[in-house]
């Protein structure tokens, strides 16, 4: 029998909040209005002040595991490079900013000097400057160019809010220099009418790789001019492109450079990325061009104290198969934003879903209607999905004070100007330091002390990282990971380069060594052919619409609401067996709706809306064949291998639970056809003397795998970029191919994300942090925070939570260290 953990999604069964009392701290300091304190910055309390109080009380002394102090850092000035415009320089000085620090001024010697660079310094240390100065002094230069357009720019960004938000700071900086910078938002959301001249007039034009890859790049003979005069590509916060994602925006990018070599241009590229390892390496690979790395933060920094806390374990409830629960660490973040508000600290709370957000302000402001009535509207909730006006207000609130308290999803992560906070907290680890320190760093942004706190959701890494802080406070941050070469990537952008302009053999080397492989079959499948001058697009519908890049491929399913046929949303076609069949409960905007019908063939789903008392949690059965061992080492008589799998799941069967308990109260079978998945998976076997040798006998093989699995799952995301909702597993006491007791763990996405290679090269250390993870849970037989998975296709069973423990620490025992991945 296999126990599988799948990539898609299931919905969580929402648990009580606890009734544990709030104790309630005495306001930090005076106020005239709305949260204008009366004393200025110094006279702030510090951090460590403001912990103490959170910390005080019975109820709260055991929770912090561990408390880090960064202590503050000067500032280093310097010069900007003589090449930037004075009018550019005396601009940015009337903005306040008197002299660049030196790290900025480095960037713009690069870009100056025609070298693409990435600029990865800490959250406010002035990134957007450094690409700024250059860019601006570029187009003031070719403003007096006679034909009137000159040199051109381009922004992208991963969201249509960042560019909105660089575009009104380019605006304002460069309102000195007149007409020489026009400005332009190019997205989605741009009117037609404005669109004409955007193209023909605008010369700094910030977009998203999606507007890039769908509208711009296949209409690049209306962009001619623009194209022909480009001089720079700022890509703004650039370590969110990892992954499919990632790899999809690298080819992108390499259809840009060549149509601009088309049009007699090669830009420079000018990267800003939040503090990452080997950032020079991570952009080359993404932009397919050589990038000099800034990595020395010369920014200003004050004092941080940061908190890891754990919620306590609820005795009183059970979970699935008896586990005990532990408080939610929403509840636990209501109550921290509750208390800090009271104090008069402006605060964040950072929530990893919309709902999660909606939730916490709402239980604060009940809170907090119980201690002063004027203290609920001062706190709100930020994601995405609001209008931009709505988004606007709440960042002007919050930058004033009028608001103290802000539920807010990662829309508020990404670039958005905000300073003045006093603290930070992390509902759940975000899934790499990189995102973690970005979050933090929110605090703090105007030189002042910070307080952030990271608060444990009931998951193994959440628990391990709050027990081993040396995880994140003596660990370099994570490498990105991507892989422009997956032949599922590649493919569909041929297809659309070709469509661009004819490829040519002179192609091959620019998008990489699979494209000679990959040609011949595009032919096959009768979607390129080859003449004389090249491949050629061969289909009447636009080869752009092949693939979309956020998504893992295939058609998107909507989901229509069946009473009106209006339209609520859509979910990835990979996505759509476990979030939305027939009987699955689906949140919208804070509404519930039951899916009636799923329409596989015709890409829709029929929802009409309810209230039920329960969620829903799709069931699945999942096989794993191997294809191919790429590599393999030996550990003692073990394997440890990576390589190309097939992964056959099909959805079976949901339960309904109690929205309050967890508990289940049915479940209902359901007949939807297998699905199959090419990826790259990691692997490791097991020889029966090991397992003689770590006393697992067949009676609880099959439990220990099943937790080792799990457990391994939950901890990549220290070592990869990536979410466990991103990788899948499978455990086999005898697998067909194998012959042996074999764990998998593969890519959820098709032809792999990088994901289970960057598992397979840090594997010791990686099954390490598993086998400590689970032992240090203090639970009797396993929980959600270490061996319980919230989307295990069999339902948590058999699970085997000392057998997994004897079982890694036997493997390990004999383990070498895998060869590093080349650079």
């Amino acid at each position: 029998m296999a126990f599988n953990h799948l990539p898609a999604g299931a919905h969580d069964a929402f648990r009580p909040l606890s009734r544990t009392p709030v104790t309630h701290s005495v306001p930090m300091a005076n106020t005239h209005g709305p949260g204008r304190p009366t004393a200025d910055a110094d006279s702030r309390p510090t951090p460590g002040t403001v912990l103490d109080r959170l910390s005080g009380g019975p109820f709260r002394s055991a929770r912090i595991t561990h408390t880090e102090h960064l202590p503050p850092r000067e500032g280093r000035h310097a010069v900007w490079p003589d090449r930037i415009r004075t009018d550019v320089v005396a601009a940015i000085q009337s903005a306040g900013i008197g002299h660049p620090w030196e790290h900025q001024a480095a960037a713009a010697e690069h870009a100056l000097d025609g070298e693409s660079v990435v600029v990865a310094t800490g959250t406010a240390s002035g990134k957007s400057l450094a690409y700024l100065a250059p860019v601006l002094s570029a187009l003031a230069d070719g403003a007096q160019a006679p034909n009137g357009r000159g040199a051109t720019a381009l922004y992208l960004a991963p969201t249509k809010a960042l560019a909105a938000d660089q575009r009104r700071a380019v605006r304002d900086l460069a309102a000195p220099l007149g007409n020489a910078v026009r400005p332009a938002v190019y997205d989605g959301d741009t009117p037609v009418e404005e669109r004409e001249w955007v193209r023909q007039y605008a010369n700094y034009v910030l977009t998203n790789p999606d507007m890039l890859h769908r509208g711009i790049l296949p209409a690049h003979p209306r962009w001619s001019s623009f194209l022909r005069a480009l001089r720079y590509v700022v890509i703004d916060e650039c370590h969110t492109y990892r992954g499919v994602f990632g790899s999809h925006v690298a080819q992108v990018l390499r259809r840009l450079r060549r149509l601009c070599a088309r049009y007699g241009s090669e830009p420079v590229f000018l990267l800003a990325s939040a503090t990452a390892s080997a950032p020079a390496a991570a952009a080359s690979r993404l932009t397919g061009v050589p990038v000099t790395e800034i990595t020395d933060d010369a920014s200003p920094r004050g004092e941080v104290v940061f908190a890891l806390w754990e919620p306590p374990l609820l005795t009183e409830l059970r979970g699935e198969r008896g586990a005990p629960v532990r408080r939610t660490a929403t509840a636990e973040t209501a109550d921290l934003l509750t208390d800090l508000v009271v104090q008069g600290v402006r605060t964040v709370a950072f929530v990893r879903s919309r709902r999660g957000a909606e939730l916490i302000s709402v239980i604060t402001q009940e809170r907090l209607a119980e201690v002063d009535r004027s203290l609920p509207r001062r706190v709100a909730a930020y994601r995405g999905g609001y209008l931009p006006e709505e988004r606007r207000a709440l960042e002007r609130a919050l930058h004033s004070g009028e608001l103290l308290g802000l539920a807010a999803t990662t829309a508020l992560e990404l670039g958005v100007d905000v300073s003045g906070l006093d603290a930070v907290l992390i509902t759940g680890y975000p899934g790499t330091r990189a995102s973690l320190w970005q979050q933090a760093g929110r605090a703090g942004r105007s030189g002042q002390g910070a307080l952030a706190v990271l608060i444990a959701r009931d998951d193994p890494l959440d628990t391990y990282l709050v027990h081993h802080p040396e995880a994140l406070f003596r660990q370099p941050v994570e490498a990105t990971v991507l892989d422009p070469d997956n032949p599922y990537v590649l493919a569909p952008h041929l297809c659309a380069a070709a469509e661009e302009l004819p490829l040519t053999e002179a192609d091959l080397e620019l998008f990489g060594p699979a494209t000679e492989e990959l040609l011949p079959q595009l032919e096959a499948a009768k979607l390129l052919r080859r003449r004389a001058a090249g491949w050629h697009w061969t289909r009447r519908e636009r080869a752009s619409d092949l693939t979309d890049i956020r998504g893992g491929g295939g058609r998107p399913v909507q989901i229509v609401e069946a009473s009106t046929g209006r339209l609520l949303g859509t979910v990835d076609e990979s996505a759509a067996h476990t979030a939305v069949h027939e009987g699955a409960v689906h949140l919208h905007q804070g509404r519930t709706y039951l899916v009636r019908h799923l329409d596989l063939e015709g890409s829709a789903a029929l929802v009409e809306a309810a209230d039920p008392p329960f969620s829903t949690t799709a069931r699945d059965t999942t096989s794993i064949s191997i294809l191919e061992t790429e590599t393999e080492i030996p550990w003692g008589s073990a394997r440890l291998c990576f390589g190309s799998v097939e992964v056959t799941n099909q959805v079976v069967s949901y339960l309904r639970r109690k929205l309050i308990t967890g508990e289940v109260l049915g479940e209902a079978k359901l007949d939807l056809p297998p699905r199959t998945l090419r990826t790259r998976a990691v692997w490791w076997t097991v020889t029966e003397d090991q397992l003689d040798e770590a006393r697992i006998n067949p009676e609880i093989l099959g439990g220990a795998l099943h937790a080792a699995e799990h457990a391994s799952i939950g901890m990549l995301p220290l070592f990869a970029t990536c979410d466990r909702w991103d990788i899948g597993g499978v455990s086999v006491p005898l697998h067909p191919d194998t012959l042996l007791p074999t764990v998998f763990v593969y890519d959820g996405h098709p032809g792999g994300a990088g994901f289970a290679e960057r598992a397979f090269h840090t594997a010791r250390a990686w099954l390490t942090a598993t086998r400590d993870a689970i032992a240090a849970c203090e639970c009797e037989a396993g929980c959600p925070s270490c061996i319980q998975s919230p989307k295990c296709g069999n339902g948590n069973d058999p699970l085997h939570k000392r057998g997994a423990i004897r079982l890694l620490t036997r493997l390990l025992s004999e383990s070498p260290q895998p060869p590093s991945p080349a650079t």
